[in-house]
């Protein structure tokens, strides 16, 4: 069966309360019950975690036994070397997730270590970003 990584980081618990005009006001829990329900539709497993911490996510990446991983990196997305190191060396494909279009954001957003990793990046669709992601990555993984 396939299994799915999601991985969330830094201050995306604080969904919901966090910048609502940017993020919207669902939280991550929310989003969790979503992706559940998009993996019954697609007959997958997925495990769901979130970090605040740079070396716990990459603990995550190395550790996984997911055929695929969807990453939200927040603001790791553009600063951590550390983290698409970890991504490029478990040889798993990653998508790349973001809640708002980082490329309308301020510039230094704009960069993305992840999208050097990643077969493909979903941003802009808010939460509704989670379920096409778990979509795209079980017709990727089917390839």
């Amino acid at each position: 069966m396939t299994h799915i990584l999601i991985l969330n980081g830094p201050n995306l618990n604080l969904l919901g309360t966090r910048q609502p005009e940017t993020y919207g006001t669902i939280t991550l829990a929310d989003i969790e019950a979503m992706c559940a329900r998009e993996a019954d539709k697609l007959g997958v497993t997925f495990d769901f975690a979130q970090s605040n911490h740079e070396g716990e996510m990459i603990d995550l990446i190395h550790s996984t036994a997911a055929q695929g991983i969807i990453l939200n990196a927040g603001a790791y997305t553009h600063t951590s070397i550390a983290i698409m190191d970890a991504l490029s060396s478990v040889n798993k494909p990653v998508l790349e997730l973001h809640l708002s279009n980082i490329h309308q954001r301020e510039r230094f957003r704009q960069r993305s270590y992840i999208s050097k990793v990643a077969f493909a990046m979903i941003c802009g669709l808010g939460a509704s970003g989670y379920p096409l992601a778990m979509r795209a990555m079980a017709e990727h993984l089917a390839l």
